[in-house]
């Protein structure tokens, strides 16, 4: 980190801005209020519904973004540069999806909008995560109780299914599954879609460069380079087409890759979508 970070009692200092540590389990009981907070970012993991994040607002804050998948009562899920703009004034609490569908979601609605998405499977190769362990555990996933730097781990994940969440059009059409890998960040999708037309690997290609330079500026990227996983690590975009990859055969079924930090990326985003938040009043 190219900066310099102190300790002052219960402040956390970061290049001379002061920050407020707290200990406490029951969000209700943050002094939000006192500190006129607008929007808590709940990142702990424990309360990832409407219903628990809720102790924030009562806590006094304004809004909450919870940074997973929320629970079915959420007001919104958003995946920046997708489906921010359906923000309302009304929304109190908001998920931001997770870090694979910000990489999924931005990748196929350029697509689906140019050559339509009949149906697609999805995987990711997936970092391991802290919900996985370093030696062989207990854990109620007998997969994931197995040590993560040591094999390669299959798992279940809702992000394809959750693009439906930000583009309805797409409900029900997509799933998939994860591999874990034993690297500790930067994952990849690779997702198959039968396309609603004929296609080709050069137009494929030419959408994506164009959503890329226009409205998912900033969201989704472009690599033309020989890269591997460790060059796109602290890369703020949600979404890094790998254009040498795509493939397409018999004109309808349609192979993509993109990569994404799994961590930096989605975290540049928590700040996008609160911004956008805010600005929805």
């Amino acid at each position: 980190f190219p900066g310099e970070v102190t300790v002052d009692g219960d402040h956390l200092i970061v290049n001379g801005d002061r920050i407020r540590v707290f200990a406490e389990r029951d969000p209700s009981k943050l002094p939000w209020s006192e500190l006129g907070v607008d929007v808590v970012h709940e990142s702990t993991g424990f309360f990832a519904s409407k219903e628990k994040a809720s102790a924030h607002l009562a806590a006094g804050a304004r809004k909450v973004i919870i940074s997973a998948p929320g629970g079915k009562d959420v007001d919104a899920t958003i995946v920046y540069g997708v489906n921010h703009d359906v923000l309302k004034a009304s929304d109190t609490v908001i998920s931001n999806a997770s870090c694979t569908t910000n990489c999924l979601a931005p990748l196929v609605k350029p697509l689906h909008d140019a050559i339509g998405v009949v149906n697609g499977l999805m995987t990711t190769i997936h970092a391991y995560t802290n919900d996985q362990v370093l030696t062989d555990v207990y854990h109620s996933d007998l997969r994931r109780a197995r040590a993560a730097p040591q094999s390669m781990i299959p798992t279940k994940t809702g992000a394809a299914s959750a693009v439906g969440l930000v583009l309805p059009e797409l409900n029900g059409k997509l799933d998939g599954y994860a591999m874990r890998v034993p690297i500790i960040n930067v994952s990849v999708v690779d997702l198959n879609f039968v396309a609603a037309r004929s296609t080709s690997v050069e137009e494929v290609d030419a959408i994506l460069r164009e959503a890329a330079a226009g409205d998912l500026k900033g969201v989704l990227a472009v690599n033309d380079e020989p890269l591997v996983s460790i060059d796109f690590n602290h890369n703020p975009h949600s979404s890094m087409y790998e254009a040498s990859l795509t493939k397409v055969s018999e004109g309808t079924l349609v192979k993509v890759c993109s990569w994404y930090d799994n961590e930096w990326g989605f975290s540049n985003r928590m700040l996008d979508t609160t911004i956008a938040l805010i600005n929805a009043g």
